[in-house]
């Protein structure tokens, strides 16, 4: 340990030298108080022991200055008085860091004693400091290999990736492979974002700032697999740093969020419309009743003796209209009133309520109709339910014929191959502009619609669920070889009340 020696005088200098020699410690000796603040600066210096008067920086003047540098604030003092001090200056000498006071004549073996005990406590402070450097060292580094370790281990089966700063793929995990499609040697040392088309939600270089400031940065990214379908996938990325600090890697974990996003997307929109259908409802049943009360007062102005023959004529054509909403108003207030239990459903009178709500489009737009009920059959279902299956298989059916067609409906029982059960097949064709064979595999996801602006891609997805959840299957063709046509079948278990063999009824409706 170093100890500093302050005295003006060389004799008492070498007179602590001869003293503090027995101690084995490296002494060094100022002749004044500027030279001891040099040789403070230039070394670790253990223990000061200073006379209290002298020329220039006295003692306690060299201990003010000590205190109020930060690296010897704890640094022991032991001044050394020839003359006896009062109580004031003790406290004074105290009050500037002082730790003893030794008089002269100075007696050797206190003076070694006491000087040893403060060399001993700054190595034991040197030893315990360098001691607790190596632990929080070693303990950083085990907690950030066990932290790797544990992420690795808890998101297995996601996509972990680690490229280079110029994004070069260093390493790409089984859940990457299965994600996105390429294997790790196909994608290792190519460029990430190039190969996977990302798309960033916020500018690239701001997703950089923000790793570079806080080493951690999460958000969503669209990308595109090997074989061309684009996925959303939740990101969380890291900084790594090598040991000169400087950037050396970036880790990210994602998670496929394309099936969880479409799902919420889906249940909002399927919610706003159970609310407009239910709203629809609401209207209806509030239109009803002065509807009815309008029809009676039409129904008595029709035998009114004022009128002549051509009022009554007048009267009962609007009372005709009249009934004619009504009878709107009373299938929409079917349509959206659900049972609380499945009930006896007649497909051909849920297939005409249906045909009835179109009948204006199906006028409009010149499309002939034809129908053909080979058999009167009943489902237990929803009315509602299988209502909105028809509604959309019909009304895109009108739709796909904006300049006439042929709209064509049938019911018929058929066997199932697989089961031997019965079923009922309904059938729905048009003669319309048809889809195109790179629409087919897409006809029935959630949100992809071919109206462009006009729809909302959920209609026969919808569809699909409620057919399923009867336990039948919807399907459809569509050829272009000889004029167009399109055909969607719906096929759900169910018994026939009764045969009936039906001519084809073909009109302009």
């Amino acid at each position: 340990m170093n100890i500093l020696l302050v005295d003006d005088q060389p004799s008492k200098l070498l007179t602590y030298e001869a003293i503090l020699t027995e101690l084995g410690e490296n002494l060094i000796k100022a002749a004044s108080g500027t030279e001891a603040l040099q040789h403070l600066l230039k070394n670790d210096i253990a223990v000061v022991l200073t006379d209290v008067s002298m020329p220039g920086i006295d003692g306690f003047e060299l201990a003010d200055m000590m205190r109020q540098h930060p690296r010897f604030q704890k640094t022991p003092i032991l001044f050394i008085s020839a003359i006896h001090l009062s109580d004031p200056d003790r406290i004074k000498g105290y009050e500037r860091g002082a730790v003893d006071y030794i008089s002269v004549p100075v007696i050797p073996e206190v003076l070694r004693a006491k000087v040893s005990v403060f060399a001993e406590l700054h190595r034991k402070r040197r030893e315990l400091e360098r001691l607790n450097r190596e632990l929080e060292q070693r303990v950083a580094e085990r907690t950030e290999e066990l932290r790797e370790r544990a992420d690795l281990l808890d998101l297995a089966t996601d996509p972990i990736l680690v490229r280079d700063m110029d994004g070069a793929v260093r390493f790409w995990n089984s859940g990457a492979e299965n994600l996105y499609g390429w294997k790790r040697e196909e994608i290792q040392g190519q460029n990430l974002h190039e190969v996977l088309k990302t798309k960033f939600p916020v500018p690239f270089n701001q997703i950089m700032s923000s790793l570079e400031g806080t080493q951690r940065w999460e958000g969503n990214l669209v990308q595109v697999t090997r074989g061309g379908e684009e996925i959303t996938v939740a990101f969380r990325k890291a900084l790594k740093t090598d040991e000169a600090g400087n950037p050396s890697a970036i880790l990210e974990i994602g998670r496929d969020m394309t099936a969880t996003l479409r799902a919420e997307q889906g249940l909002r929109t399927a919610e706003k419309l159970a609310a407009m259908g239910r709203v629809a409802g609401i209207i209806a049943h509030e239109i009803n009743n002065p509807l009815e009360a309008i029809l009676n007062i039409f129904h008595l102005l029709r035998g009114h003796s004022s009128l002549d023959a051509q009022a009554r004529e007048y009267a009962k054509m609007a009372e005709n209209e009249l009934l004619r909403v009504a009878h709107i108003v009373k299938h929409t207030l079917n349509f959206y009133r659900e049972a609380q239990q499945p009930v006896a459903v007649s497909v051909s009178d849920a297939l005409d309520n249906v045909i009835e709500l179109q009948a204006r489009n199906i006028q409009l737009q010149g499309v002939t109709l034809e129908k053909r009920y080979v058999a009167d059959a009943v489902i237990q279902g929803f009315p509602g339910e299988l209502r909105q299956v028809f509604m959309n298989l019909i009304g895109n059916a009108v739709q796909a014929m904006p300049r006439g067609g042929r709209l064509r409906i049938s019911v018929r029982e058929e066997l199932n191959p697989k089961t031997q059960n019965k079923r009922l097949s309904i059938f729905v064709s048009d003669t319309g502009s048809g889809v195109k064979p790179e629409h087919a595999k897409q006809l029935f996801e959630p949100f992809f619609t071919t109206k462009a602006t006009k729809g909302t891609g959920l209609g026969l997805w919808i569809s699909k669920g409620i057919v399923q959840k009867y336990d039948g299957s919807i399907q459809f063709r569509s050829m272009s070889s000889s004029g167009s046509a399109t055909c969607f079948r719906v096929m759900i278990p169910g018994h026939v009340v009764r045969e009936r063999q039906m001519e084809a009824v073909e009109a302009v409706v």
